[in-house]
């Protein structure tokens, strides 16, 4: 049975820096493409960032362009988040999801982990 985990959420402060790690289980990681999304507090969940098969192609949402970084290992089946300078409007649950289409669009991935909170403080 396909599943992602996440992990590496925590309690930060501004200007901080946390890394989230998504791994994968049951599936063949390397065929998939890789995204991170958030939700924050009485908000839809949204995109954050996307990675191709090789880690070469990189999409990122403009709130996170230049604090955010994604990543892959494909021999350890993951997918890595680097958040540097956290801002408190960072607040969110964030979940990682696979998918076979290059797209923002939540509907496209086919699976998802259970999501990790990530707190950031004034």
């Amino acid at each position: 049975q396909a599943q992602l985990v996440e992990s590496g959420g925590g309690l930060v402060q501004t200007g901080g820096s946390l890394r989230l790690s998504c791994a994968a289980s049951g599936l063949t990681f390397s065929g998939f493409l890789v995204g991170w999304f958030r939700q924050k507090p009485g908000n839809e969940r949204e995109f954050v960032a996307l990675i191709g098969w090789s880690g070469v192609a990189k999409d990122y949402a403009d709130s996170v362009k230049g604090r955010f970084t994604i990543s892959r290992d494909n021999a350890k089946n993951t997918v890595d988040l680097q958040m540097n300078l956290l801002k408190p409007d960072d607040t969110a649950v964030y979940y990682c999801a696979a998918t076979t289409v290059w797209s923002r669009q939540q509907a496209t991935y086919n699976y998802w982990g259970q999501g990790t909170q990530v707190t950031v403080s004034s």
